[in-house]
């Protein structure tokens, strides 16, 4: 079996911004947090990360002060995903150098590339590294969809472990799990999927709703692994006012103008995102005191 790099919840973490680059204090002070309230992993620099909108430079200082921070206490794994293979191999390369438990490689966006082409792809990187692989499909933001079939191919590859899965499809997710088996494990990429996911094996989360509730996620995935299943399924429900609230605007405008909220100095996300609607983020406030 392949090795598992964590179960339960991995928090894609938000990243903290001034006019200059990165708060790294704050940043210090979430992943403190984060710890402190059991979450199984940290996912540092994805698509909840901006790294979009991150200058190399940035990434990689980002990155390291993650795995500096954390010293091993919860497995840290990195976003290295673009649409450009050679950078991503530059990254992950970089990642690994610094002792990252894992990458996190969303599928090349824009220009997409064929199902073959997502192998070429994956393949070239995996030769490049040691370290384990989790595949991101996102095909919403990405316009691109990892069919079953295809994860299959990458499932034969050694250090491709697993993927996150954000298609919102679940009789996809089911087939990946029947024709992969152990050799590609599933982490839900949707909060409002984790129970579903882990009904058909999935081994957890990566997270957005645990940026601001991390304890809570951890306890949602681990009541269902340890076969409390009722607890998990209400835990699901009770929190999914709070997960549409997060993902009212996109991702991760919701989640940072909540991390400011509790007190956090998060600050906007970075053009081309904008400051969240003041009526969407007056709903996001009442959902969080429900909550």
């Amino acid at each position: 079996m392949k090795k598992i790099l964590f179960k339960g919840c991995g928090t894609a973490i938000a990243t903290p911004f001034t006019d200059t680059g990165v708060n790294f204090e704050e940043f210090g002070k979430l992943i403190e947090e984060q710890i402190a309230n059991h979450v199984d992993a940290l996912i540092v620099c994805g698509t909840t990360g901006e790294s979009a909108t991150m200058t190399d430079e940035e990434r990689r200082k980002t990155m390291k002060f993650a795995i500096d921070t954390v010293h091993k206490r919860v497995p840290v794994i990195l976003g290295t995903g673009s649409n450009c293979t050679a950078n991503v191999i530059s990254l992950s390369q970089y990642a690994e150098s610094i002792g990252a438990d894992g990458v996190l490689i969303v599928t090349p966006y824009y220009n997409k590339t064929t199902q073959k082409g997502l192998v070429a792809h994956y393949q070239a990187i995996s030769k490049s590294i040691s370290i384990p692989i989790i595949l991101y499909n996102v095909p919403s933001r990405t316009g691109v969809n990892i069919t079953p079939e295809t994860c299959l191919e990458l499932s034969k590859i050694e250090n491709i472990v697993a993927i996150k899965e954000a298609s919102g499809n679940i009789s996809q997710v089911a087939e990946i799990a029947a024709l992969c088996k152990d050799n590609l494990m599933i982490y839900s990429g949707n909060d409002d999927q984790i129970v579903p996911i882990l009904s058909l094996g999935g081994l957890g989360v990566i997270s957005v709703l645990s940026n601001i509730e991390p304890q809570f996620t951890h306890d949602l995935v681990y009541d269902f692994l340890e076969g409390r299943i009722l607890d998990a399924t209400k835990k699901q429900l009770h929190a999914l006012p709070l997960i549409q609230a997060l993902f009212s605007e996109v991702n991760p405008i919701p989640v940072k103008a909540a991390l400011n909220y509790k007190g956090y100095h998060f600050g906007d996300p970075r053009l081309p995102l904008i400051p969240m609607s003041a009526e969407k983020e007056k709903q996001l406030i009442e959902e969080m005191k429900k909550f």
